[in-house]
């Protein structure tokens, strides 16, 4: 039997994490939140739980792939088959089909971002009406070429597996992204009036503490941030040696993510208030208010360039791990080889991509079904199974494997009653809400 890929590295490894989390949640979702939920006050229940809850999302996950050295469903399919359990598939399924399905909307996204980039290269923001540009193309036949070209940019990079593939892209794409992120920052803090945005930023506003929907949405920005949908990082774990340290390694990934988010945010919002923009724009943030304050912005063609390159690199980096985790499937149950496992997967997810992309409506639908419910129902699934069936003994052994600093026992209470409650909770505020992540 042919010998399973290995990340060659600590670095290599966390790296290809840092760049799964770190992704458009970081960019525009972080930022509008931060301002919009009392600044400076929102950071405090936010690194409560990306500290507490998601660095043990990210223990569980990481954990549960290297023990079985499998994905989430051939891994939850083997703690079964010890058991003498039944249904294993179908519960191993659920984590699958919910990285799969967030990977089919996101190429979509990830074709919108390619097309920004061109854009900027062509230096046609200067000349056209930027909202109508949007919606000239999304959800539009337009939208079908650049999401096939997202889509081959991932296959070819998965196609050269994970230590030639995901670890040396990982290890040039998110140096590459922080060191862009610099300069963009120091840019927009030179703004005129930027230290309005600051201040809008990081000025504290500590009654929105008193407001339950300020620590709901900090709760979802912590969880979805770090990429937790049980199928993801399980299958980056299983690709980790045994003399690597989970704890520190997760740890490392939440500070790299956390750092990217707070980044974006100096640079979007102080410079969308040095050009008078709306700086809690949501969703519309990254494809209409940035650009705009390019168009406005002495050098801005060279810095719009800048920009959507190291969103570009933030898209792919999270791509490359959606795509992964049916690839690793495919490969586990039906022996093929990578190259036939991710030409097959792409070809069968650009065709229900390609029919997101021309339909807005059904790209909603997809969206929110995958991303508000079937991401943190998977995550729960997988960490029910790590510590409930897999027992709280393996688990912890499988977590403190190759550990210099051992967790006691009294994590278990955060990775098996805390964080998997949690995670079922996640779902319900999410159909409440309409979303948190």
């Amino acid at each position: 039997m042919k010998k399973r890929e290995n990340f060659s590295s600590k670095l290599g490894f966390i790296l290809s994490c840092a760049g799964a989390a770190i992704g458009l949640g970081n960019v525009w979702m972080f930022s509008w939140r931060l301002g919009e939920y009392g600044g400076a006050a929102f950071l405090i229940p936010y690194f409560i739980f990306v500290y507490f809850l998601g660095t043990t999302g990210l223990i569980t996950e990481i954990a549960f792939g290297r023990k079985y050295q499998k994905g989430a469903l051939s891994a939850i399919k083997t703690v079964f088959k010890e058991k003498n359990l039944k249904f294993g598939s179908l519960l191993g399924s659920i984590p699958l089909a919910a990285m799969t399905g967030i990977f089919i909307f996101y190429i979509v996204v990830v074709g919108w971002i390619f097309r920004y980039f061109y854009a900027s290269l062509i230096n046609i923001f200067q000349t056209i009406d930027i909202p109508t540009y949007f919606g000239s193309f999304a959800g539009s036949i337009a939208t079908v070429p650049w999401t096939i070209l997202g889509m081959i940019a991932t296959v070819f990079i998965l196609c050269m597996g994970i230590g030639s593939g995901v670890e040396k892209i990982n290890k040039v794409i998110m140096p590459g992204l922080f060191i862009l992120f610099v300069v963009l920052l120091i840019k927009s803090l030179t703004l005129p009036n930027a230290i309005a945005g600051v201040k809008y930023l990081l000025m504290p506003n500590f009654s929105y503490l008193l407001k339950p929907i300020t620590w709901v949405m900090a709760l979802g920005q912590a969880f979805f941030s770090v990429s937790l949908s049980g199928a993801g990082m399980v299958v980056y774990g299983s690709y980790l040696k045994e003399d690597i340290d989970i704890p520190s390694s997760a740890r490392s990934i939440v500070i790299f993510d956390t750092l990217a988010a707070l980044m974006a945010a100096f640079i979007i919002i102080p410079a969308a208030f040095s050009f008078g923009l709306d700086p809690a724009a949501g969703p519309p943030l990254l494809f209409i208010t940035v650009p705009k304050i390019f168009t406005q912005m002495t050098g801005g063609y060279i810095f719009s360039i800048i920009f959507f390159l190291s969103i570009v690199f933030a898209a792919i980096s999270s791509a490359i791990n959606m795509m992964e985790a049916p690839i690793e499937a495919l490969i586990e149950e039906f022996h093929l080889s990578r190259k036939k496992a991710t030409i097959l997967i792409g070809l069968i997810c650009l065709c229900i991509s390609i029919l997101l992309s021309i339909n807005i409506d059904l790209f909603g639908a997809w969206a929110d079904f995958m991303s508000i419910y079937l991401a943190p129902i998977g995550a729960s699934i997988s960490a029910f199974v790590f510590y409930w069936i897999c027992g709280k003994t393996k688990a912890l052994e499988a977590i403190n494997l190759g550990a210099k600093t051992p967790l006691k026992n009294s994590f278990l209470i955060l990775g098996k009653y805390i964080y998997i409650l949690v995670a079922v909770f996640i779902v319900i505020l999410g159909a409440i809400y309409g979303g948190i992540g």
